[in-house]
């Protein structure tokens, strides 16, 4: 669902308010979580999972596990954290950018 943007209520000289232009619902949806918030469940769901496989990866060497299950549970740990490597690159290419930017 659309919702207005803070500091954006006319734009472009427009006569109505941003929020005038869409029909509101009854009870607009809750937002949710912020980014940083988001970035660090991200950050923690990738920590479990590597401590899976670890823990995972142990129990296989004991016999306790087959090993599909050990494969599967390194596979998982190494995709999240694969992800969370791109997600940091990301970031870190973005702050770069942002400060070679001109003032």
């Amino acid at each position: 669902m659309l919702t207005a943007i803070p500091g954006l209520q006319n734009v472009g000289g427009a006569a109505k308010p941003f929020e005038a232009a869409f029909a509101q619902p009854a009870q607009a949806p809750s937002i949710g979580q912020s980014f940083t918030d988001a970035l660090g469940d991200t950050a923690m769901a990738t920590i479990g999972k590597l401590q899976n496989a670890e823990q995972a990866s142990f129990k296989g060497m004991q016999g306790g596990l087959e090993t599909r299950e050990v494969v599967d549970a390194v596979m998982s740990a190494e995709q999240s954290l694969q992800a969370a490597i791109a997600i940091r690159d990301k970031i870190v290419s973005s702050y770069l950018e942002i400060s070679r930017m001109q003032i």
